[in-house]
């Protein structure tokens, strides 16, 4: 699967899984996604799927690496569709 088609693939999940704030921003916790089942299913890198995210500035989140357990309360924050 290429990257393009994973990010999009990530952006879709985001948009299922978060909440729309106040901000008309939606959010949703690293853990929230990285232990959902389809999420599970269809991405075998998350991680590196989130940075490339990131670096296409279509999602945020504070730092540069997420790891289970230590970040799963860390919003990420999508920035385009």
């Amino acid at each position: 699967m290429n990257v393009d088609n994973e990010v999009k693939m990530l952006v879709e999940e985001i948009q299922r899984l978060g909440t729309k704030g106040a901000d008309g921003q939606i959010k949703v916790a690293f853990g929230v996604l990285f232990q959902d089942d389809r999420c599970a299913n269809i991405f075998e890198a998350l991680v590196g799927t989130l940075r490339a995210a990131k670096k296409r500035k279509l999602i945020n989140f504070e730092g540069e690496l997420l790891l289970q357990g230590i970040h799963d309360k860390v919003d990420i924050v999508l920035l385009g569709e």
